[in-house]
């Protein structure tokens, strides 16, 4: 502990005007309506990013102003993809290489920070970001990029409970933040290049305890601890084989890299996995469950009870992992319990939630180059073929299967960065990109810890004025309301608020709030290095604070081929920047 970390704690927490309390599965559930915190990474267990907020609007945005900037410091800067949380005057905020802080959220004065030890041998494949942490109770738990999920006294930031989750040296790894359902905390794993094979598990927040572990991947085993014994409980799609040749299941990644969200209303996490692996979709002929789809999970047994697979034998990494987030519309005088996800593969679609019934999808790019439409029964693709990357063993040297331009990119028309809905306009706000890439596929075999690819890529730019493409999008109709467009990719999540703003990031720095209905700029403030995290929204001292994290890097810069050049010239950093209008 810093020396001066006690006498801050106790004015934070005479600024909150009592002891902490700790967070309860009530106050996980009410999150998106209690303005005095935020105690969810989405601000909310439904992932709404949504504040009913409007002291800070339209009309006064424009006065709104920095009040404390807080440096995580060092040299370990690289991406900040973190959502901060704050509970009774102190916020916990996470940083690159797996490291948290508690801050004083009226001063911006450091409480405790907390580094994990990090072995040599880790194997992120996008940057060394971690997306937040979850608080239950009196504890703040997140993952590592290790792979494991350390819980911390909110007070002290001491290790109360550390669990492996998985191996590392087989390339595994954790960066998102763990969600909070029914007093379990519930974590998905990165690792997807590596050819592990993705899962989600369930364990007692207090304890650290496994409840459940189900693996994302058919044909293998799903278990439940029972009076602390370990129970078999259904394979993952009922047997092996079914949409997988041979034995490529084994090691058929589909990883749970970016978390989940939870529905009370219908009592179900919903996860998204990433692609098969390898990426060479000629070795894997089938459908290669639950690659590449959302599914819907029990809390309470880990049981699979729908699934929805955006891309069947996905051969362009497209992924399946954008978070789903539920709202209800009106649709011939009846309430539609739906869900949408914005997909990497270029679609937006729209879910019953309670059963995983496609209701209606639509592109939320300018173009798509991989697939000539949606059956629209179904929701499935329909592919053009000539747009999946050639067979290697098509090949005169059997080495380099023919190229194609597929559009968009592996990168996504969405990528991570999560999408936001307000309530108010009945409108998701989307970050998205337009781009493209060369693919090709290349002769690969599976590795413990190894690069399991199988293919090239060269990524490029579609426009020469833009990337980057925040988009309002009405999920009842497909249509785009309004677009606002930025020169570098789009890399961060968005926040909407009842004061008619949307909040956003962008790699050259600015936070941006834009006219929830028309897109017009109303604010931007320069943090001096790119935006690659996402904004929260709360109340303090009878006052609106706005915060967000600062520090460029994630996977652009690191795969971002001919598009690198647009972002060359971009400092790193780190630094949460809070904001609130002067009294």
């Amino acid at each position: 502990m810093k020396k001066f970390a006690l006498s801050a704690l106790v004015a934070a927490m005479s600024v909150a005007g009592t002891a902490q309390a700790g967070v309860t599965d009530k106050d996980i559930i009410n999150d998106q309506m209690t303005v005095e915190d935020v105690v969810t990474n989405g601000m909310g267990p439904r992932g709404q990013r949504y504040s009913p907020m409007t002291k800070i609007n339209t009309k006064t945005v424009k006065d709104m102003r920095p009040v404390w900037a807080f440096s995580f410091g060092g040299e370990k800067q690289r991406g900040q993809e973190s959502q901060p949380v704050v509970k009774d005057g102190v916020m916990y905020v996470t940083a690159s290489y797996s490291r948290v802080f508690a801050v004083d959220a009226n001063t911006g004065e450091e409480l405790w920070e907390y580094n994990a030890r990090l072995p040599d041998g880790i194997m992120p494949c996008c940057d060394v970001i971690n997306r937040g942490v979850a608080l239950y109770d009196d504890l703040v738990i997140f993952g590592t990029l290790d792979a494991k999920l350390v819980a911390l006294n909110a007070k002290t930031g001491k290790v109360v409970w550390k669990k492996k989750v998985e191996d590392y040296k087989a390339g595994y790894s954790i960066t998102a933040a763990p969600l909070i359902a029914k007093g379990k905390v519930i974590t998905g794993v990165s690792g997807g290049e590596f050819g592990i094979v993705g899962k989600v598990e369930a364990y007692d927040a207090k304890t650290g305890e496994l409840a459940w572990t189900r693996p994302t991947v058919e044909g293998h085993m799903g278990y439940i601890w029972k009076d602390g014994k370990k129970m078999e409980n259904g394979i993952s799609g009922g047997e092996a084989g079914k949409t997988w040749p041979g034995d490529l299941w084994k090691s058929g990644g589909a990883a749970t890299w970016l978390g989940g969200t939870y529905d009370p209303e219908v009592d179900l996490l919903f996860f998204g996995t990433g692609n098969p692996a390898p990426w060479n979709s000629h070795l894997r002929p089938g459908d290669n469950l639950f690659s590449s789809s959302r599914l819907a999970i029990d809390p309470d047994t880990g049981k699979i009870a729908w699934h929805f697979q955006t891309t069947p034998h996905d051969g362009w990494d497209y992924d399946g992992v954008n978070e789903l987030i539920s709202f209800d519309y009106k649709a011939n005088g009846k309430t539609v319990k739906a869900a949408a996800t914005a997909d990497r593969n270029g679609f937006m679609y729209v879910l019953n939630r309670q059963n995983g019934d496609f209701i209606r999808g639509f592109p939320f790019v300018d173009k798509i180059s991989w697939a000539k439409g949606l059956d629209a029964k179904t929701g499935r693709p329909i592919y053009d073929d000539a747009n999946r990357p050639g067979n290697p063993a098509d090949s005169k040297d059997g080495k380099k299967g023919t190229s194609v331009l597929a559009i968009p990119s592996f990168l996504g028309g969405k990528n991570w960065m999560p999408m936001a809905y307000s309530q108010d306009t009945e409108l998701f706000y989307v970050p998205s990109n337009e781009w493209a890439m060369d693919i090709w596929n290349e002769p690969t075999a599976y590795k413990k810890g190894a690069a399991y690819l199988g293919a090239g890529f060269t990524i490029k730019p579609m426009n020469d004025e833009y990337i980057g493409v925040l988009r309002a999008m009405d999920p009842k109709t497909g249509k785009e309301v309004w677009r606002h467009k930025n020169y570098a990719p789009l890399w961060g999540g968005v926040l909407a608020t009842k004061g008619n703003l949307v909040f956003f990031g962008t790699p050259e720095g600015y936070l941006k709030g834009l006219n929830a209905k028309t897109g017009k700029v109303e604010y931007e403030f320069n943090t001096g290095s790119g935006i690659v995290g996402s904004p929260i929204t709360w109340e303090q001292n009878g006052e609106q604070y706005l915060s967000i994290v600062s520090g460029w890097g994630g996977a652009v810069p690191l795969w971002g081929g001919e598009v690198a050049k647009r972002v060359k010239h971009l400092n790193q950093g780190g630094t949460v920047w809070t904001f609130k209008l002067p009294k």
